[in-house]
């Protein structure tokens, strides 16, 4: 089989850090213990000798539009590296392409897709790779079951359009999720979404953790905590204050962005917000055919699911992507959103301090 078309995604690094010391947002928060408190008032640095896992949310390939079917061939490697979770805290990730999420896939219906799946030779585990999107047994995941140094494949044909969550399916399966092994594909209808002047992928994970919150050194895997669904983090894109100081998304006023949204998991279902903005358009569940919800406050995705979001930027400012089980900031779940351009009175606009006149 010739394949015309070849998606080559490779890992790409790029650091993380939070520093939710944001003038606007930061009053709304709950006073924190001191290790939280400490991540959300300090700008963090990277750790030397380890890598960079967090996925720029920012890196995804451009929309596809209007084009027939395609042969498409994914190549895909699991990689396990020693990555920061939070300042000064390091974690052992299983990923795909080296970050968390795994790269962000993009084919057309009617596509026919090849994957290619390589287990890095100096990996300790077998891993393979299980796409919603694949109509087939497991997903791929029984087809692509790699021990370290092997490459195993697939083909399937992209029969629905949507925005499908992929992960690692090698038991126990939840382990191999919560240690990173998630990402999304999507699949355009055809003629493709409309157009919007920037996308932005973010996901959901959870970590779990021996050591609680906030401790300093190398933080290693729970598996009682794990298996009772207790996380010490919640993440987007892979550790603390990964879409915050160090990689926010950026935008300009009158111009419209999409979220594609996803949640890895492996066990917490999300309720997504963006404090001080409303969904125009919720791609709910995130079915992409029939006609999106409009005017919407919060969005609930399931562990395993997505959805995609649009969103008209009207008034310059900072604007915090959290879950809305807002405890979850506390433990690392919180991003940013930097909107640039004039003010704009008519929208929003703050009063003068009354106080004054009040004494």
């Amino acid at each position: 089989m010739k394949f015309s078309r070849a998606l080559q995604l490779n890992a790409t690094a790029s650091s993380i850090v939070l520093a939710a010391a944001l003038a606007f947002g930061a009053s709304m928060l709950p006073t924190a213990p001191a290790a939280a408190d400490d991540t959300m008032t300090q700008a963090h640095t990277q750790m030397p000798g380890v890598a960079d896992i967090v996925r720029d949310p920012t890196d995804l390939p451009p929309p596809i539009g209007v084009r027939p079917p395609e042969n498409v061939r994914i190549n895909l490697e699991t990689m396990e590296v020693t990555g920061q979770l939070n300042e000064g805290t390091t974690y052992h990730y299983w990923t795909f392409n080296g970050q968390v999420p795994g790269p962000f896939v993009r084919v057309r219906v009617g596509d026919t897709v090849e994957v290619h799946l390589k287990n890095a030779e100096d990996s300790s585990m077998m891993h393979n790779i299980d796409f919603h999107a694949v109509t087939g047994p497991g997903g791929g995941a029984k087809a692509t079951e790699v021990a370290p140094g092997e490459t195993k494949g697939f083909v399937f044909k992209a029969l629905n359009p949507g925005l499908f969550v992929y992960h690692c399916a090698t038991p126990m399966h939840a382990q191999h999720i919560s240690n990173g092994m998630y990402g999304l594909i999507l699949v355009e209808p055809a003629g493709g979404l409309p157009k919007v002047d920037h996308e932005f992928y973010v996901m959901q994970g959870e970590i779990y953790t021996e050591q609680p919150f906030g401790t300093k050194g190398e933080a290693t895997e729970s598996y009682d905590k794990l298996m009772n669904e207790r996380p010490e983090y919640y993440v987007f894109n892979g550790a603390v204050g990964a879409l915050s100081s160090q990689k926010p998304l950026k935008a300009k006023v009158g111009e419209t962005i999409r979220i594609y949204f996803g949640v890895g998991g492996p066990n917490a279902t999300s309720s997504f917000h963006m404090i001080g903005e409303i969904f125009d358009k919720v791609y709910d569940l995130a079915s992409l055919t029939g006609a999106p919800l409009t005017d919407v406050q919060t969005v609930t995705v399931p562990p395993g699911g997505a959805a995609a979001v649009d969103i008209t930027l009207q008034v310059p400012g900072k604007y915090l992507l959290v879950d809305h089980a807002l405890s979850r900031i506390e433990r690392g779940l919180v991003g940013v959103l930097q909107v640039e351009g004039p003010d704009n009175p008519d929208v929003f606009r703050k009063l003068p301090d009354q106080s004054a006149a009040i004494n």
